[in-house]
């Protein structure tokens, strides 16, 4: 790490923060997890890799994490979570991710836990399934599912559609859940002109977020994405975290993710806050100006 930040954040406003990524998926979870270590007011005690598909998965997660951290430069644990969905998990014991959430949420301690899930949410709903006494004892701030008044049976939400019974499991159990839908967190636009010039520079980790992105961008898996531009869907968890206006959100039933992803309400659900919109000036902004001023400088 090159610099340090010059200035701090009141004991009193910082938070426990558990980020769990399915990061070796696509591009945009290594930016995300690296404005949350670079952030001050975010005391991430875990990092956890979550699947994404199939149990091979979550090693191929957990190894993008330690190459993210070694870039960064940051030491911060890093667990393995569930090998594969819940059904493909059934009968086997708590992973290491979900042991360490059940801990960190009993833990007496001041300062809030919010888990910050930016993929498939596989290893919070086994934590519960395995510890049902964490419940309220820590937030959930999710990117997944579909505008409930908007179906789109045509789109395949990809992080509810990883595990869709995990899905309803932590929708429907009444904790503290924040959700970013898809046509919330698909607005995060940035196209690659800028990522060169603003982050490629930005030491190791700058390098790695901009090849990472671009090596993706130009391979087999990339026909959805527009091929000059992204979204970065996965850093509203952050910025929200960091400053939970900086989005309009309501409190509506939790919805109930279908079989093809679409979502419905069901009667009696649980409130949950649901947001209508997230500042990207102010997320992307906050990311990109903390690897400047972190890592800024010549190319690595």
């Amino acid at each position: 790490m090159k610099n340090q930040l010059q200035y701090d954040v009141p004991e009193n406003k910082k938070i426990r923060v558990i980020v769990d990524t399915d990061a070796a998926c696509e591009a945009d979870d290594p930016f995300a997890i690296a404005q949350a270590l670079m952030s001050k007011k975010l005391e991430v005690k875990a990092l956890f890799a979550e699947q994404f598909g199939g149990p091979e998965t979550t090693k191929k997660s957990y190894d993008e994490i330690i190459t993210i951290l070694s870039c960064m430069e940051m030491d911060v644990p890093v667990f393995m979570g569930e090998e594969g969905n819940l059904q493909q998990v059934q009968g086997k014991p708590l992973s290491e991710a979900g042991a360490f959430l059940a801990q960190e949420a009993m833990r007496e301690e001041e300062k809030p836990l919010f888990v910050l899930c930016l993929g498939a949410i596989t290893n919070v709903a086994r934590a519960m399934q395995f510890h049902p006494e964490i419940k309220g004892k820590f937030t959930v701030i999710w990117i997944g599912g579909q505008d409930v008044d908007h179906p789109n049976p045509d789109l395949r939400e990809f992080n509810s559609g990883n595990d869709i019974e995990a899905a309803n499991f932590v929708l429907q159990s009444g904790i503290d859940l924040w959700l970013v839908p898809f046509h919330v967190y698909s607005t995060m636009h940035i196209s690659l002109a800028e990522i060169e010039r603003r982050i490629y520079p930005c030491g190791k980790i700058g390098k790695h977020l901009f090849e990472n992105m671009v090596h993706y961008n130009m391979g087999p898996h990339a026909g959805w994405t527009a091929g000059e531009s992204w979204s970065l869907g996965d850093n509203p968890a952050v910025g929200l975290a960091i400053s939970p206006t900086c989005g309009k959100y309501c409190m509506r039933p939790a919805p109930f993710v279908n079989p093809d992803t679409t979502c419905t309400e069901k009667e009696h659900a649980p409130l949950i806050r649901v947001y209508e919109n997230i500042d990207s000036r102010f997320v992307l902004e906050d990311m990109m100006c903390k690897l400047e001023l972190m890592y800024g400088g010549e190319k690595a």
